[in-house]
């Protein structure tokens, strides 16, 4: 692993970069597990985080990161393999259960693990419906759930840019919720959907956002089909 030395060697860089602000580190447990959920505004979103939280943070990454040819396929396997990346096949169903398998061991180890409920970044910069992985990771495992905002990246880095400008930025990790360990055969739907809808609204009133009740996807498919039918 070599989470700590990026983190040590690149951190400052990034810090210079994106100025960020931080509030909230006290409601990290010190140790033991913890998911933290955040909103998802840019793809430096996964550089704040490591860099403004005193412990490591696991995350999953999309499962093309690590199944590309060649050198430049090898070194992206390697780089996020090391800094504690492990992939997930985002078409969901039977094919993402292996992340979640994972993400379940690395809270049962008493590690953190770092998630975006939204599933995918925002399209315009407002908070969407969340999914419901994380509230059920942390019931079956008992797991306090740290909800965070993330503010001002999507300034820094808009759609389809590679390089982030240079700016300001904050982090705020808000206030634990605490989730009991319930049998999956226990839990029912509205249990779950009833604690990732906390959790976004924990994040919202952090982040400021305007709050949409649908998936992200379900915009960004739209918006894909509008522009496909703009090209015929």
């Amino acid at each position: 692993m070599l989470y700590w030395f990026f983190v040590k060697l690149l951190g400052p860089l990034a810090r210079t970069w994106f100025k960020p602000t931080v509030e909230g580190t006290e409601n990290i447990p010190k140790q033991g597990a913890a998911i933290i959920a955040s909103n998802h505004l840019a793809v430096i979103d996964d550089a704040l985080l490591p860099i403004t939280c005193p412990r490591m943070i696991h995350f999953m990454g999309k499962a093309e990161y690590f199944n590309g040819k060649g050198i430049k396929g090898k070194f992206k396997k390697w780089w996020f393999s090391s800094v504690g990346v492990f992939p997930v096949d985002r078409s969901g169903g039977s094919k993402s259960l292996g992340a979640m398998e994972t993400a379940r061991s690395i809270l049962e180890h008493g590690h953190i693990f770092g998630i975006h409920p939204e599933g995918t970044r925002s399209p315009d910069g407002r908070l969407y419906r969340g999914h419901t992985g994380a509230a059920r990771l942390a019931f079956e495992t008992g797991t306090t759930v740290v909800p965070a905002a993330i503010i001002g990246t999507r300034k820094l880095q808009e759609p389809g840019h590679v390089i982030p400008h240079k700016g300001r930025t904050k982090v705020i990790y808000g206030k634990p919720i605490t989730v009991p360990c319930v049998p999956v055969n226990s839990l029912t739907h509205e249990e779950i959907r009833n604690l990732t809808d906390r959790i976004m609204q924990e994040i919202q009133e952090m982040s400021g956002q305007r709050y949409v009740d649908v998936y992200a996807q379900v915009i960004k498919a739209h918006e894909n089909h509008e522009n496909n039918q703009e090209l015929d």
